[in-house]
């Protein structure tokens, strides 16, 4: 990565280097007239840089006035646009463009001036020297904006990749959110179904008095149980690792029977009327519609002491429709105990349906409870 010089020294160098210009200037008069004053007014010109990131219009004022003072004691001659290069660049380099045009102005009309009043007979009308002023001046206050440009152009090129990474960031951390949910929600619905069934049964067996009655139960708590464990191991190696090697199967409405006969080993008549081909649904919607009922199934389990359930899926005008409607309790039931919000499973099945643009709704019906979801299938 590109490190970035201290400003000070960069000061200090062009500081040094513009007396030492100076100095070689005044050195090379022939008349050696007042050398140790032109030192001095080279070295005071070159210190006055080292403050011009700060003050940069004092500084060419200063400048200036210098030259005009060091004329007026009649030293070496150095030119009029030379000693103000330093000024003239930082003024431009910070944004004082206007300022450092109008002191090479005020320089350039002075020489010129003087120039033609015949007081100084050998420079009158030396075109030469004018057009070396003014390009010394102008070359001045391009440098110095075309630094400022370049190191505006540096800034903005940072200020754009902090956004982009921020913005990265923000994508990946909202990715990482989405994944948690769906994990959240999957594992809500798998285990939670499973470990429903699992408890029914266990009440089952706790309650036989045959004893093939009470085997088959305890069969269904295992396999409830290892359905649960399976979904576990599978989530727990995804958290482990950067990524999922052998993603589960999406299971989906032709996957419906194995909750419906869960939940009729659990006691619970279940009438399915499933009026849509499984393979005619988008993926999307085939899995979203297929968690809708289990985890409908899985309250209905759980909370609604109902004795039958009802599952209706249809395709209505391109749209999957989900109807499940209990004969359970009509109140405080499904997570939603008394007039409260509802609980994470009817949260997450509208989270589902409305990822895929749908609806759900969820409430109390005269005869018992009632789940309705409507799902955009873009295979439909």
């Amino acid at each position: 990565m590109r490190s970035e010089v201290d400003p000070r020294l960069t000061d200090l160098v062009l500081a040094i280097a513009m007396a030492l210009v100076l100095a070689v200037v005044v050195a090379a008069d022939p008349a050696s007239r007042g050398a140790i004053g032109g030192y001095a007014f080279a070295v005071g010109l070159g210190v006055l840089l080292i403050g011009r990131r700060r003050l940069p219009r004092l500084l060419l004022i200063v400048t200036v006035l210098a030259i005009f003072a060091y004329y007026t004691l009649d030293l070496p001659p150095i030119g009029m646009v030379l000693p103000a290069v330093g000024a003239l660049f930082s003024a431009a380099e910070q944004r004082r463009t206007l300022w450092a045009i109008g002191a090479a102005a005020v320089l350039l009309g002075v020489a010129t001036y003087f120039r033609l009043d015949g007081s100084e007979p050998d420079s009158t009308l030396n075109g030469y020297t004018f057009v070396t002023e003014v390009a010394l001046a102008a070359a001045a206050i391009a440098l110095g904006a075309a630094v400022r440009l370049a190191r505006e152009a540096r800034e903005r090129t940072a200020q754009i990749a902090a956004l982009t990474a921020s913005e990265a960031a923000l994508a990946a951390e909202g990715r990482m959110q989405a994944e948690r949910l769906r994990m959240a929600r999957d594992l809500h619905d798998t285990i939670g179904h499973t470990l429903s069934v699992a408890a029914l049964h266990a009440g089952v067996a706790s309650e036989a008095i045959d004893e093939d009655e009470t085997r088959a139960a305890i069969d269904q708590v295992r396999a409830a149980t290892a359905d649960a464990l399976r979904e576990l191991r599978r989530t727990v190696k995804v958290l482990r690792d950067d990524r999922e090697p052998d993603p589960a199967p999406v299971l989906g409405l032709a996957s419906l029977d194995v909750v419906a006969d869960a939940a009729r080993a659990a006691g619970l008549q279940v009438d399915v009327d499933l009026r849509i081909a499984p393979d005619a649904l988008t993926r999307s919607a085939d899995a979203a519609a297929f968690r809708i009922v289990q985890e409908s199934v899985t309250n209905v389990l759980r909370h609604a002491r109902a004795t039958s359930v009802s599952l209706t899926i249809r395709d209505e005008d391109g749209a999957l429709t989900i109807r499940v409607a209990d004969d359970g309790q009509a109140s405080g039931v499904h997570g939603t105990p008394g007039a409260g919000t509802p609980g994470a499973g009817i949260r997450g099945m509208k989270e589902r349906a409305e990822l895929l643009g749908g609806t759900l709704e969820a409430q109390p019906s005269p005869s018992g409870f009632v789940v309705t979801a409507r799902i955009p299938n873009g295979a439909a």
